[in-house]
């Protein structure tokens, strides 16, 4: 692969403009650059102009035979997050480098099905919310971090750059920024502001970060800290751990809290649009995977209709 191909010139242009116009997080740049190195690795096309019709079909079925180093397929959900990055570089071109390229629109995705959303029965939830030991500061932070899973529906890349100063206990708020880089408010429940609470009042240091490791030592250390910051695997495997404690057989994980947190709201009655704005959705559509889960009517007939 030629390391000054135009095909890679245009990308390198269009990873600058996400980056300067566009504003988007290092985390997003980063899918994108992978995605588009996929493409660059993949498919024999050197030059924008080259693609075509049958060069995405090409590059399509490279992606249904591409293995991971672990030697997995990747599932419809990720090829078909390659495929819309494509049509983002695509649009990007048209839009703003005024190339006549191959029509976004006409890169069409895998056909996927709807997917399968894992939640938590309520008993499953109390028992993994019960099962830190708050007797130790790690047992309290680790409540605390489930805790505001529950409570506000966070993805984990967002509830781990949480800082101390971000929690306003007057309010019960926290602005959170989400993907895209957008500011959305999430609020907090009487049970998550006591853990909290409780791990903030036990807590030694001056540190930035709201969840951190090493507490002994992060009391000498200097703000900001972030080299105690609480890593993304560790809150995974934290989540993990406490449902093996809780006898959880259902293997659930941070976005199974979030699922949780969005289907015990539609259970009781909030609209899909609140929904959306607290999960901080883009699209209405992403919201609707609750629905099948949790509509109340639909029960309703049943019960009505479906004899005892």
């Amino acid at each position: 692969m030629s390391s000054h191909s135009p095909l890679q010139e245009s990308i390198q242009r269009y990873l600058l403009f996400l980056r300067a116009e566009e504003n988007k997080s290092p985390l997003t740049l980063k899918n994108y650059e992978q995605s588009l190195d996929l493409l660059l690795t993949l498919s024999p096309v050197r030059d924008v102009a080259d693609i075509s019709k049958e060069s995405v079909r090409f590059f399509k079925g490279k992606l249904q035979d591409f293995r991971t180093r672990q030697g997995k397929e990747l599932s419809i959900r990720t090829k078909n997050h390659h495929l819309t990055i494509l049509r983002a570089f695509l649009r990007y071109l048209v839009q703003e480098e005024e190339l006549d390229v191959y029509p976004p629109d006409r890169v069409q995705r895998f056909k996927e099905e709807q997917r399968k959303v894992k939640v938590l029965f309520r008993e499953e939830l109390d028992r993994l919310l019960a099962a830190p030991d708050t007797s130790t500061k790690g047992g309290k932070r680790d409540s605390a971090i489930l805790e505001l899973f529950f409570s506000t529906g966070l993805r984990l890349a967002e509830l781990r750059a949480l800082n101390v100063k971000d929690l306003n206990f007057q309010t019960r708020e926290i602005s959170v920024r989400g993907k895209r880089n957008k500011l959305r408010v999430v609020f907090l429940s009487d049970r998550a502001v006591a853990a909290l609470q409780s791990y903030i009042d036990c807590r030694m240091d001056h540190l930035d970060p709201l969840f951190i490791r090493n507490h002994d030592k992060a009391r000498d250390a200097m703000p900001p800290g972030e080299e105690f910051r609480l890593s993304r695997i560790s809150i995974y495997n934290n989540v993990k751990k406490y449902a093996r404690a809780a006898g959880i057989m259902s293997n659930p994980s941070p976005h199974t809290l979030r699922h949780s947190f969005a289907t015990d709201l539609l259970r009781n009655g909030a609209d899909l649009r609140s929904v959306q704005e607290l999960l901080g959705h883009k699209d209405l559509s992403t919201t609707q995977i609750y629905t099948h889960v949790t509509n109340p009517q639909l029960k309703e007939v049943h019960k009505k209709f479906h004899g005892n």
